[in-house]
């Protein structure tokens, strides 16, 4: 999976960094995991480095042409993704296209060879590929163009692969730094009031207003570190750079490559011709060895360095809030056990008014039980894909794998979310515990896959390249029907019939719950609660059972998870704030991906799986020593 894959495209994950302190935790692991596989020169079986060598070498041990391939086309003014060959650039009437795995198909990635090939350690200079005219008088030339100029026009970016490394575009920024990213404008546009933005601000002669202006040169610039093998040298490729640029060629029988940028005029209504070229260079480096190859391009991008302070901050916050927390409770558990003992005390007093109600079920106590299986499932889901990124399984070099790992685990973790969906519910004394097991089998992801279908309608109807096509979604029913559902069903039927008493026995008829003030309601408490999800679950907990309240199971799940509406608010905020999308489709596809996301985080933090469990585990032997 390329760099572009692992920061999720052009989605705000941004936004991560607003998020709680399991969420610092959480984008460490995964961060250090990128850094292992890309630092530490961790590389699977079967990504083994290609050797090159020149025509004249042996030919039998290495391979002497260097082939570039061509991923899709994406914009951050636009959600919808296209393949390369759905514009009219050159293309490589061979197609031959690399197998893709499950995650890259989900992720829309559509690799493909293109007609720029290299010799390895030869130079050229300004070597055409190909020439495309147009006539606006002919309807279909007259599209294809006022297609090239909309992708110019919403920014579309380029993503070129060498040997499997995206090819990265540096350019200068202020104080003398560069900036690189693993892709390259198709061109930039001026418009008619003449404020020049994204790569029109970096060439003064881009000053034309309303006027397109095309890159169709690219020069290339490949770096290799050679070895010494027995009696020979092979050499591997380290490091593939190129710089886009504008060229009017006149005669395509002698191309200079320089002069006046390729023009297109936003009224142009006669013929154009563009003609593509390209130059590439090779040049050696002994201190890059292919293990780390990777490197250059994590330390170029400045949105993928480490944030080493603001994880010790989010750290320090959850060790103090949790401390303090801790020792609020263990304070006044300690007050009340020495209250509790003493003798001349006859009458209840605090916990003991609430002990016969405190484990009475919740209303819709089925659902909460169906949330906290599949959170459940999405938490062991989670830590193990971190946890196999921090071993360096999950390798940028190897595309598609992150969300691939994380689709298998899902499914493979459906024993999960049945057994404690159904635990839980058995212990709100349950009986209809097959209509809790399929609820927990198709609730939560029944949603997904609906969502995941419109939207798959607009990316057809669209012509995207992230259209998934109707083989993948029968495999992905296959999965969910076959594997996941099987498993849950196991799980649920271990939970179903294992034995669970409560400490405590419960009242018919329920304690009057004293009036609450306003900042004990469950609605302010949730709202603020979900601010800090990380240490909210005891003081819930505690907070019911002190103020005689004791209906804190929905309480102690929401105010957790609450933390969703606050990434759901901050992904509004970004959408209008940061984005420039305006056509319809790619604004329903904005927020379809985005209630996905919202989902999850729900149910990730809903009441924190672990400590919930925990907890609810623990209040038996708690209760016990004070009742």
């Amino acid at each position: 999976m390329s760099i572009r894959c692992f920061c999720m495209g052009t989605y705000p994950w941004s936004l991560w960094p607003t998020l709680s302190g399991l969420r610092g935790l959480l984008v460490l692991g995964l961060i250090l995991g990128l850094q292992t596989a890309s630092s530490n020169a961790f590389y699977l079986p079967g990504l083994a480095p290609v050797n090159f060598c020149e025509v004249n070498g042996k030919t039998n041990y290495c391979q002497s042409s260097v082939e570039l391939y061509v991923n899709r086309l994406d914009s951050v003014e636009s959600v919808l993704p296209y393949e390369y060959n759905t514009f009219d650039f050159c293309h490589d009437f061979k197609k031959q296209s690399p197998s893709e795995n499950l995650g890259q198909v989900l992720f829309g990635e559509r690799i493909t060879s293109s007609p720029y090939e290299f010799s390895f350690n030869k130079s050229e200079t300004c070597v055409k590929v190909c020439m495309k005219s147009y006539d606006t008088a002919k309807e279909d030339q007259k599209k294809k163009l006022d297609f090239l100029k909309k992708g110019i026009q919403l920014n579309y970016q380029h993503h070129w692969i060498i040997d499997n490394m995206p090819v990265v575009w540096c350019r200068d920024i202020n104080g003398g730094n560069k900036y690189c990213t693993t892709g390259f404008p198709v061109g930039c546009f001026v418009p008619q009031s003449g404020e020049s933005s994204d790569a029109c601000f970096m060439h003064p002669e881009f000053n034309k207003t309303n006027t397109y202006y095309i890159f169709n040169h690219v020069d290339i610039t490949i770096t290799y570190h050679s070895e010494n093998e027995v009696d020979w040298y092979v050499s591997k490729l380290v490091s593939a750079r190129l710089e886009p640029k504008s060229y009017k060629h006149v005669d395509e029988n002698h191309l200079t490559c320089n002069g006046t940028p390729m023009e297109i005029p936003g009224d142009y209504t006669d013929k154009l011709n563009i003609i593509y070229t390209y130059s590439v260079k090779f040049e050696e480096n002994k201190q890059i060895r292919w293990g780390s190859r990777w490197d250059y391009i994590l330390e170029s991008m400045s949105h993928t360095s480490i944030q080493w302070f603001s994880i010790l901050n989010s750290f320090v916050i959850v060790l103090f809030l949790t401390g303090m927390v801790a020792m609020i409770i263990l304070r006044t558990l300690h007050k009340d056990i020495i209250r509790y003992n003493q003798e001349d005390i006859q009458k209840d007093y605090g916990w003991k008014l609430v002990h016969a109600d405190v484990f009475r079920p919740p209303r819709l106590g089925m659902l909460l039980s169906i949330l906290l299986g599949q959170g459940t499932q999405v938490l062991i889901m989670t830590f193990i894909t971190l946890f196999l990124a921090c071993l360096g399984f999950l390798s940028p070099a190897n595309r598609g794998a992150l969300m691939t790992c994380s689709v298998v685990l899902w499914v493979l973790m459906g024993a999960s979310a049945g057994y404690v969906s159904a635990k839980v519910y058995k212990s709100f004394r349950g009986l209809k515990w097959k209509t809790n097991f399929f609820l927990t089998a198709l609730l939560c992801p029944g949603v997904v896959f609906v969502d995941i279908f419109i939207m798959n309608l607009i990316l057809w109807i669209e012509g995207s390249s992230s259209a998934i096509s109707f083989g993948t979604l029968v495999g992905i029913l296959a999965l969910w029907f076959g594997i996941s559902v099987p498993l849950t069903f196991l799980g649920a039927y271990v939970g179903s019939f294992q034995k669970f008493d409560y400490p405590v026995g419960t009242n018919q008829i329920p304690r009057h719950i004293p009036h609450q003030d306003f900042i004990r309601r469950p609605l302010f408490s949730i709202i603020i609660g979900g601010v800090l999800p990380l240490v909210v679950f005891l003081s819930n907990y505690f907070y019911s059972k002190q103020h005689l309240d004791y209906h804190w199971w929905w309480r102690a799940f929401l105010t957790s998870s609450f933390t969703a509406v606050y990434f759901f608010a901050y992904a509004v905020y970004y959408f209008f704030a940061k984005l420039k999308i305006t056509d319809i489709a790619s604004i329903i596809l904005y927020f379809g991906y985005t209630m996905i996301m919202v989902l999850i985080f729900f149910l990730f933090t809903g009441k924190h799986r672990i400590t919930f469990c925990v907890f609810w585990i623990l209040q038996r032997d708690l209760e016990i020593a004070v009742i």
